[in-house]
């Protein structure tokens, strides 16, 4: 036999390395505290990988990572910010080809398709980057007062958000609801879609080795209802995104929300879960969710008088 011929047998007897998708919490990839996991499909049915079933015990761990990180990063300067969110687009810019794949896979779409969407979200990182040292500029800002005072308002992060992903768009939704959380300074614990995790997971593997510090994005999978009702009644938890809430869950989330007065933003039409192919979240995404989970911290500052002639500033 010769070396080529040799060559080519051991390369078709060659077992592929197939990926393990882990979770993403704390900047590390545990496998779920339970060790369970369920199969993930294509859209025609076809085995794709098996997804960690993150348990209770995860979305508390998440969180507590989740508030571990929030003051340094809810700390650092807006530019600084948008400076770790350019990075991850770099980040994604540089795995194009494998998020291309998934997505396809996940969302049923053709390749050039699928790389319409995977080009769309890594534009909206960039467009969220740029907004995280302008949006004091619209949310915050100096208010009129018949007194000798400053009055000043200004936008601060409301704290650990709990994301539940968009159940159909797996990618460009996906970002579309995290970059958001993360650019006006708050921390997340999201829920990635239960049909098509894999996208949420890869997407970890980005975060880990981008600039973001362990903790202020926390990705879990599995099954949706399970995982959003310990984080809504959670007392640590300061808001909610239910994008990916059905009406009847929605409803019950909100209800548990309430018992520690939780921020919570509700789908636009456009996005409600049910119908929300890819295209839905291609238009301009506006400020609204940059907003939804900030607080207005408003300053009163007394004048003082300058010089004997008793003027004021």
């Amino acid at each position: 036999m010769s070396d080529r011929e040799s060559t080519n047998g051991s390369a078709e007897r060659r077992l592929g390395v197939f990926k393990t998708y882990k979770l993403y919490v704390g900047g590390k990839f545990p496998r779920s505290e339970s060790g369970r996991v369920y199969e993930v499909t294509d859209s025609k049915g076809q085995w794709l990988a098996n997804a960690p079933q993150s348990s209770r015990k995860d979305a508390r761990d998440a969180v507590v990572a989740a508030r571990k990180a929030f003051g340094g990063w809810s700390g650092a300067t807006a530019y600084n910010r948008g400076q770790v969110l350019y990075r991850v687009a770099e980040m994604l810019e540089g795995r194009k080809e494998q998020f291309v794949r998934e997505v396809a896979a996940a969302e049923g779409l053709s390749k050039s398709k699928a790389a319409a969407v995977v080009d769309a979200a890594v534009d909206r990182w960039v467009w969220y980057a740029g907004w995280t040292d302008k949006i004091g500029q619209i949310s915050g800002g100096a208010n009129p007062v018949a007194g000798p005072f400053f009055n000043l308002s200004t936008p601060e992060p409301t704290g650990v958000v709990a994301v539940l992903a968009p159940q159909k768009s797996s990618f460009l939704g996906l970002v579309s609801v995290i970059a958001p959380v993360i650019a006006t300074g708050n921390t997340a614990v999201v829920i990635a879609s239960a049909d098509a995790p894999l996208p949420a997971l890869s997407l970890g593997e980005v975060l880990a080795t981008s600039d973001v510090p362990g903790g202020v994005v926390n990705i879990l999978s599995g099954a949706t209802a399970e995982l959003a009702a310990p984080l809504a009644a959670h007392q640590d938890v300061n808001a909610i995104d239910l994008t990916g809430a059905g009406a009847e869950l929605a409803k019950e989330l909100e209800i548990a929300a309430a018992d520690n007065l939780k921020r919570v933003l509700r789908p636009l039409p456009a996005e409600a879960d049910g119908s929300d192919p890819s295209t839905d979240w291609l238009a301009a995404p506006g400020t609204h969710r940059l907003t939804a989970f900030l607080e207005t911290k408003t300053v009163w500052h007394p004048t003082g008088a300058l010089g004997a002639a008793g003027s004021s500033y």
